[in-house]
């Protein structure tokens, strides 16, 4: 009976590790461009000594770590000059907190105090040379369908548009993916080695408008309630193996 318990209760862990994936795309359904995460097992099948499969006593699960759903999020219109959202396959590009390259689907882009691109959260929006895209002197800023970043400098006339900079895109593939715990996502080679990506001119952009979550409302609360299931179920088989195991030094007790 002991092993019921063991399986029962990794079932439980199992079920609360989903629980907080679900909770987490529940809580970013209003973040642009955010990624829904996947909460997945495997089967570990526990054997005897020596992993005979044939001594196999019974089969636990683990979590496994999946990047999550890449399908494209709705189009949000906002008439924010600043504001890029990519069409089909692709990422921006921004230097982390450590320096290092990461991509994200987010176009919200600001300004900082030194007149440079950056995303929400302050981290520098790359070009596709690999450097700053500084606009410090621009009274006017756009982008167009390929990522370039269009402006009029300060003084000028609104009809001298120049071609400032270039928005570095990439699309890489997607199994090699992983998302990082500050939301971004990096390339991971089977080596565990990150890998930077090229410029992909493929790439295309719209302007004035945002990606929204791609997390369904409807969905994820649908496997809320599954999930709340699954974790009654497996408290029910605990109880009944500590209610029968009860009645059995019950038994026993009363014979001697």
């Amino acid at each position: 009976m002991d092993r019921i318990i063991y399986t029962a209760a990794n079932g439980l862990n199992r079920v609360v590790d989903a629980q907080s994936v679900i909770s987490n795309n529940m809580a970013n359904i209003s973040t642009t461009g955010f990624r829904e995460q996947l909460s997945a097992y495997r089967a570990v099948p526990v054997t005897a000594e020596g992993g005979n499969p044939a001594a196999t006593t019974r089969v636990l699960t683990s979590t496994v770590s999946m990047p999550g759903l890449f399908n494209e999020g709705p189009t949000i219109e906002t008439g924010n000059p600043l504001d890029l959202r990519i069409q089909g396959q692709g990422w921006f590009v921004v230097r982390d907190t450590n320096g290092r390259e990461a991509y994200t689907r987010n176009g919200h882009f600001v300004l900082n105090n030194q007149g440079v691109l950056v995303d929400a959260q302050g981290r520098q929006v790359l070009a596709a040379n690999g450097g700053l895209i500084d606009l410090a002197d621009a009274a006017q800023i756009s982008f167009d369908e390929k990522g370039g970043v269009n402006t009029v400098a300060r003084g000028a006339r609104p009809r001298d548009i120049q071609r400032t900079a270039q928005l570095k895109l990439v699309n890489p593939p997607l199994n090699q993916l992983v998302r990082g715990d500050d939301g971004l996502f990096r390339v991971v080679n089977a080596q565990g080695n990150e890998v930077i990506q090229p410029h992909d001119e493929s790439v295309r952009t719209l302007s004035k408008a945002l990606e929204g979550s791609n997390v369904s409302a409807a969905d994820a609360m649908v496997k809320l309630i599954q999930n709340g299931r699954m974790f009654d179920m497996n408290s029910k088989i605990i109880e009944h193996v500590s209610a029968n195991e009860q009645s059995a030094n019950s038994i026993l007790s009363a014979s001697n």
